[in-house]
């Protein structure tokens, strides 16, 4: 058994692994909270409803009861969502604590990390967090809830989706007093930040809120129209930031014939690999790895671009497949690792190499890499070989506009990449892989390479 150093804040119980079975421990201190919520049957309503991950009990005794939760292949963060993800996800945390309300029960916390998204949409992973609730009491985590979810959105919307990454080097949620500076003076006077960003940043020390503070009393309705409040706010909230990326495929070099010969290159292709799991490496709004075989049962869309990520999350929310997981990852420096000892959080390379998703995508991405990140191809290979035994890469040669765009951006530095070639690729992956097919894309310099790794 190997505690999760992730799980080490709640007394009540703790997660671990065990055999490779992601488990959950609940200590006796919380028994009699765990067995109240399910006499009251509010874990099979949460179930039913897909706002909880669903467990089954394995076993009790007088000194621990286990859990064992449905198996999520892939947990991400909030610093790794778009705006409309970390949105669903803030509304998910509202929404549960009012049914809990109505039913005599509460969230103890409000962390942004008990949310991950799952079969393409947002579902709340600590079942731990529910606990009894006591009459008259405020919710003790609301100040959480503004540090973690409505604070960032804030931003966000108000300076720029950079802000959607606060959580990342603010663990423990974005400072409220700063976040009140950065807002402008007339939200002092709007009904719903006001209360909850102006006035509780006069009560934020910078500690988690779930430490015990004196409140006045409020009752449940009251605290029922407060959140409901803030729930309808946060869904009337967006995010006026577009990008070149958000309409990329109408402005790239491709013609239609090109492009839907890549589209049906990328369908062969997978469909002869015979894999369940894949990662599309810049996948933008996730148009090619929806053109995967329909066999992989899950996709995940990595893109330095918002914009693009978030349409690939709307778009994927109008699907039945839910195999698309969309997330915003700047490649060139992906999620590092934090928190305590830097092992609270896996950074997302750790994850994806765990993951091994058995094939990868790097469709027009190579010569970003290379020639904007300055990243030889000796690395990339050997990155890209980590991750995945098969790998479809693109290859746009330096007669490619993109190509031609970001050499000659480089002024007088551009004979220091007098390098980039074909032959320099071929010569850095065969390093790494086997070359099983090779296919000039008609109509461009571009070439699609299916790859095999050694």
């Amino acid at each position: 058994m190997k505690q999760l150093p992730a799980s080490y804040r709640d007394p009540s119980g703790f997660v671990f692994m065990d055999g490779g079975v992601l488990k959950r421990q609940i200590n006796p201190v919380f028994f009699e909270e765990y067995d109240a919520a399910v006499n009251s049957g509010i874990y099979e309503k949460l179930f039913k409803k897909g706002w909880l991950i669903q467990h089954q009990e394995e076993s009790r005794d007088e000194e621990k009861i286990i859990l064992v939760p449905e198996q999520i292949p892939f947990i991400n963060y909030p610093y790794e969502w778009c705006f409309t993800q970390y949105q669903h996800a803030a509304q998910l945390t509202l929404r549960l604590q009012m049914f809990l309300l109505e039913r005599g029960f509460s969230l103890k916390d409000a962390s942004a990390f008990n949310i991950t998204f799952h079969k393409g949409k947002p579902v709340f992973i600590d079942t731990l967090s529910i606990e009894r609730y006591k009459e008259n009491e405020p919710w003790r985590a609301l100040q959480q809830f503004e540090q973690h979810f409505f604070g960032v959105l804030l931003l966000a919307e108000k300076r720029g989706a950079r802000y959607l990454k606060t959580l990342s080097h603010q663990i423990n949620g974005v400072d409220l007093k700063e976040t009140a500076k950065l807002l402008s003076w007339k939200t002092r006077f709007h009904p719903v930040i006001y209360p909850n960003i102006h006035l509780m940043a006069k009560n934020d020390s910078g500690q988690s809120s779930s430490s015990p503070a004196k409140s006045p009393e409020i009752s449940k309705e009251s605290q029922l129209k407060i959140l409901k409040v803030l729930e309808m706010h946060i869904a009337g909230m967006s995010l006026a930031e577009s990008t070149e990326w958000t309409s990329y495929y109408n402005q790239t070099n491709y013609d239609q014939t090109s492009f839907q010969k890549k589209k049906e290159l990328i369908q062969q292709w997978s469909n002869q690999l015979n894999v369940k799991t894949a990662i599309d490496l810049g996948g933008n709004d996730g148009t090619f790895a929806r053109e995967l075989t329909a066999t992989i049962e899950q996709v995940i869309v990595s893109d330095i671009d918002q914009a693009a990520i978030d349409h690939c999350y709307q778009t994927e929310l109008e699907s039945s497949h839910n195999r698309v997981l969309p997330l915003v990852i700047d490649l060139m420096q992906p999620s590092p690792a934090i928190g305590f000892g830097n092992e609270e959080r896996e950074s997302f390379t750790d994850r994806i190499i765990k993951l091994q998703p058995e094939l990868s995508l790097a469709l027009a991405l190579i010569h970003h890499i290379t020639l904007t990140g300055n990243v030889p191809f000796e690395m990339s290979a050997a990155y890209f070989a980590q991750i995945s035994e098969y790998l479809i890469i693109e290859f746009p040669d330096r007669e490619d506009s993109w190509v031609q765009f970001i050499l000659d951006s480089k002024r007088d530095a551009r004979h220091l990449f007098e390098n980039y070639g074909l032959s320099a690729f071929a010569k850095a992956y065969s390093k790494h892989y086997h070359f099983d097919k090779e296919q000039k894309i008609e109509g461009t310099h571009r070439t699609l390479f299916l790859m095999r790794r050694k």
